[in-house]
């Protein structure tokens, strides 16, 4: 497991990312598969998010990696509880030249299962999951 706290910045959330692929890598998966960049994918734009959506003023969010022989778990959690995405089947399409929006149909498209989960004491944890396939 690898669980480390960055600024709500879009700085944090780059460090998150670099990070994450580090520590896939030093677990054994290879950088250059398609599960490595899905995973990156995948962390990018839940810190992006989180940086972006779930920022609290002072507050850090938290990515947490969970690797065991069949799943990788992504975690990113943040302190801002009533600004909840929908973890539905069908996430919504922004409209046509919206600017932003897509991004929770990346995390769909890309994961094998994602949800929101209540975050304790205050927030939420947005959780994506990967089926191992490198």
């Amino acid at each position: 497991m690898f669980t480390q706290r960055f600024s709500s910045t879009p700085l944090g959330a780059r460090l998150a990312r670099h990070l994450a692929m580090y520590r896939l890598h030093d677990w054994g998966v290879p950088r250059e598969c398609d599960f490595s960049h899905a995973a990156a994918l995948l962390v990018a734009e839940l810190t992006a998010n989180a940086v972006t959506h779930g920022r609290v003023p002072g507050r850090d969010f938290e990515l947490r990696l969970t690797l065991d022989p069949y799943t990788l778990r992504v975690d990113v959690s943040d302190a801002r509880g009533e600004c909840r995405p929908s973890a539905s089947e069908d996430v919504a399409v922004p409209p046509e030249g919206a600017v932003g929006g897509r991004g929770l149909l990346l995390v769909a498209a890309l994961a094998d299962r994602w949800e929101v989960l209540d975050r304790v004491p205050v927030g939420k944890t947005v959780r994506a999951e990967l089926d191992l396939r490198y």
